[in-house]
């Protein structure tokens, strides 16, 4: 059921809150059925942000263009995905957004390509999901941001159409955002997972409103 427009998420109470406990923004009743959706779709975190602290940097398609394999051969990557500047633009139209955070386990990670995906596909089909579920509720900007690369295909259809178009997004690093540097503007752990067997996190955005 869609929600009314006096009971939408107001700006101001993520504000006020913001300065109490970075990533703990829930003063009404919206924020805690959105977080109740999200945990739904296997979401450990989610935390209300203002769209300006969502860090862009050129440095990111260096990344891209240099040791990624995914670079100019996937629909959610580089160069088919918002440069720098782009982002910026489309950021500077939203208020309002959603990081979301994954807790993830996966002795094999780099060794069990598998494994590795079903964790990808997890992710990306919740957060396609959920930003599906918070139009319905009336919030028509809602756009998702999902982690890590598309592996919905195992090899993509690229530069041919793709496959799961209402599923086609681009990824964060792939739009030029800086997560390390938006985590720390939240007061999130920033630490790098160094041995396989170590819990690793993954984040989503939805830019909200």
């Amino acid at each position: 059921m869609a929600v009314r427009v006096e009971d939408l998420i107001d700006l101001k109470d993520v504000r006020r809150v913001r300065g109490k406990q970075s990533g703990n923004i829930m003063p009404q009743d919206s924020f805690h059925q959105v977080e109740l959706l999200a945990k739904e779709l296997g979401f450990h975190e989610v935390h209300f942000m203002e769209a300006s602290d969502i860090v862009t940097a050129r440095w990111i398609i260096l990344k891209c263009l240099y040791g990624c394999a995914k670079y100019n051969t996937s629909w959610c990557c580089p160069p088919a995905t918002p440069d720098v500047q782009m982002t910026r633009d489309i950021l500077s139209e939203y208020e309002l957004a959603l990081l979301l955070v994954n807790e993830n386990m996966n002795e094999q990670f780099y060794r069990n390509s598998v494994a590795s995906r079903r964790i990808q596909i997890k992710q990306w089909k919740s957060t396609v999901a959920l930003e599906r579920k918070l139009f319905l509720m009336g919030y028509y900007k809602a756009f998702g941001l999902p982690a890590d690369t598309c592996a919905l295909c195992k090899e993509c259809a690229y530069p041919k159409q793709c496959k799961f178009p209402n599923e086609k997004r681009p990824t964060l690093e792939g739009c030029g955002i800086d997560v390390f540097q938006t985590l720390k503007k939240l007061g999130l752990s920033t630490g790098l997972v160094r041995k396989v067997e170590d819990c690793f996190y993954s984040y989503s955005l939805i830019l909200l409103a």
